[in-house]
């Protein structure tokens, strides 16, 4: 019996593939840069004091959020981490983020003064 329309279960075929729910996650496309809404705050809070610019809201794979944060840190020539989908950069770098965001295609905004 020949059906169609019936789900393929199981193959023994190299060329057919199963892709589960977090590959296709990963390989989801981002918003375009200049549609995301990208904040970048100077935060002094439970820091003894330092400072350090936050940028919240790029939506990228991580692999990708990685590389900018090591571009934005070689540029800044400082240190810096992610952590909770956001970027800490140490030190006050705030008009120097936005700038080179600008100029990576994102349409940044400058919050808290």
């Amino acid at each position: 019996m020949n059906n169609n329309n019936s789900k393929l279960v199981y193959s023994t075929e190299k060329s057919v593939q199963r892709r589960d729910a977090s590959e296709k996650a990963i390989n989801k496309p981002a918003l375009p840069f200049d549609q995301q809404r990208v904040i970048v705050k100077l935060d002094r809070k439970a820091r003894a004091g330092k400072a350090v610019t936050i940028v919240e809201g790029i939506k990228l794979p991580q692999k990708d959020m990685e590389a900018l944060l090591k571009r934005l840190k070689t540029r800044l020539a400082t240190g810096g981490t992610i952590k909770e989908g956001s970027f800490e950069i140490q030190g006050d770098h705030c008009s120097a983020v936005l700038d080179l965001l600008k100029r990576d295609g994102f349409n940044p905004k400058r919050s808290g003064g």
